[in-house]
């Protein structure tokens, strides 16, 4: 898929991927076809109705163009990765682009594979917003309670979402100076812990926009990839492109193209 107009500037090794109108879509579209199977952790599921409502994807034939938009982008970036699981940030170029919309759906392509787990870590201190969209009630807290508190493990800020294989930690209490956070020996060593306790986990973080911000750079360094996110008709070329050149060339796995915030 490819809406860009003729004069927009080709990145190197962007993923390319517009993701067509798919917040609108999703919920627009009716409900088809049934249920997705419980949780294998015993939590209940929502039905597509319900991950509409979120702006989520699913498996049924409604939001097929939406899903398989992010099933491009999973198949690129375990192309990339090879038989390694990893960390990849999701940061928009500006606020309201669709960064945490990207993240979110992002995420729950790779719950889909049932071989995999995947992790969403809401890491935008300073306008968390991914308990809202999924529906989640952090009454134990989030990601800052966890690095403030060094006797709390991190079991209870792991959150069900209602999608198979798909857990949060939201971000907590709302903070202006997180940068401060982000370079802590603690959030490194929590980014290992779970990456490696579980060879099929994979970890999204969802990070503030770059533009007004350095803790995308920061949280870049505790990545193995970023995927930027453009919105489309909002950001320029010349933004984007100065966007991607706060990160490390080899951890870029590309650029977004995205219609909704």
């Amino acid at each position: 898929m490819n809406m860009k107009d003729e004069n927009e500037t080709e990145f190197p090794g962007s993923i390319e991927d517009v993701l067509e109108d798919a917040a609108r879509n999703l919920q627009k579209h009716p409900v088809t076809g049934h249920s997705i199977a419980r949780m294998s952790d015993g939590g209940g599921e929502l039905v597509p109705l319900q991950l509409e409502e979120r702006r989520l994807i699913h498996r049924e034939e409604s939001v097929r163009r939406q899903s398989d938009a992010f099933r491009e982008i999973r198949t690129r970036l375990l192309g990339i990765a090879g038989q390694q699981n990893f960390v990849t940030l999701v940061v928009s170029v500006s606020p309201r682009s669709g960064g945490s919309f990207v993240a979110r759906n992002l995420a729950a392509a790779f719950a889909f594979d049932e071989a995999k787990t995947s992790l969403l870590i809401d890491c935008n201190l300073r306008y968390p917003s991914q308990h809202k969209a999924l529906g989640v009630e952090p009454a134990a807290g989030g990601l800052i309670d966890f690095l403030e508190q060094p006797t709390l493990g991190i079991e209870p800020v792991l959150y069900r979402t209602g999608i198979a294989r798909l857990r949060l930690i939201p971000a907590g209490k709302a903070r202006e100076n997180s940068g401060e956070y982000f370079s802590s020996f603690r959030m490194s060593t929590m980014l290992d812990s779970l990456r490696c306790r579980y060879p099929d986990r994979y970890l999204f973080l969802d990070g503030p926009a770059i533009k007004g911000s350095p803790d995308a750079r920061i949280l870049s360094d505790l990545a193995d990839f970023v995927v930027v996110v453009a919105g489309y008709g909002r950001d320029t070329p010349a933004a984007i492109g100065q966007a991607v050149t706060n990160f490390d060339p080899e951890k870029m796995a590309g650029v977004v193209f995205n219609h909704m915030p």
